[in-house]
């Protein structure tokens, strides 16, 4: 658990933060020292701060707060590997999905290449880059014969909670992974409404209009003892389609 240095919470509802006044009271038991970043709206800073004070709580790290925006989209946090955006989504309370975008890495250079042109250290940077190579006897070496491309940029999205939102669908164009919440089937689509949730159906619509790659539902309502009528439903518009699920793991 000390490699979690940054956590985003989408809205200030109970269900997506009770669970945090353990895991920071917890942190402070094993004597963490180094920062915590979290990332939500003011009225999340509100409640950790309120529940540390009626507990006397006296933490032995930075807690860090970054308050969200959720009526417009913003890059919130970015490292020499990815970036992470945040977006509005439409919810009873302010509300922001999270986009993660890995970085673009340089080109692959071809280490059969590399021999044969004999390419010094201090030119391979500029190279990854894109440059051409040019040798002692005056020979242009064309870059796409020195290189090869990069692994594809990976990308996931995470929406939830939501109403049924097509806005949402230029955000997340093509990405590797959707979280999208299916709280409800479409039989209770008024409810859904009502209570500005989705169902498995249009989880599935959001993720074929966007053109994603896979989809992973969650968030499902206590009343689904089988969650498998949820995934049925959805695979009939988006066949890519999975289960959220307690400790199953998603490789993109």
């Amino acid at each position: 658990m000390g490699r979690l240095n940054h956590i985003f919470i989408s809205h200030a509802h109970g269900d997506h933060t009770f669970g945090l006044f353990g895991l920071l009271s917890s942190f402070n038991l094993m004597g963490r020292e180094h920062e915590l970043h979290l990332y939500g709206t003011s009225e999340l800073e509100n409640i950790i701060l309120t529940h540390f004070q009626l507990f006397d709580i006296r933490l032995t790290y930075p807690l860090i707060f970054h308050h969200l925006n959720c009526k417009s989209s913003s890059k919130i946090y970015e490292d020499k590997h990815v970036e992470i955006e945040c977006f509005p989504l439409k919810h009873r309370i302010p509300t922001c999905g999270f986009l993660v975008r890995e970085k673009s890495k340089p080109r692959k250079l071809k280490k059969e290449m590399l021999e044969r042109y004999n390419i010094p250290i201090e030119n391979r940077k500029n190279i990854k880059e894109g440059a051409d190579f040019i040798t002692g006897e005056g020979q242009t070496i064309p870059n796409n014969e020195l290189t090869e491309d990069p692994p594809a940029q990976k990308s996931f999205a995470y929406c939830t909670d939501t109403l049924f939102n097509r806005g949402m669908v230029s955000k997340i164009k093509g990405i590797d992974l959707l979280f999208h919440e299916a709280t409800f089937m479409e039989s209770e689509a008024q409810r859904a409404r009502e209570t500005f949730h989705s169902t498995a159906r249009q989880a599935a619509e959001i993720a074929k209009e966007a053109k994603v790659r896979n989809l992973v539902l969650g968030h499902f309502s206590a009343r689904y003892k089988d969650l498998s009528s949820l995934l049925n439903e959805a695979r009939e518009v988006f066949q890519n389609t999975e289960l959220a699920e307690e400790g199953k793991v998603f490789k993109i």
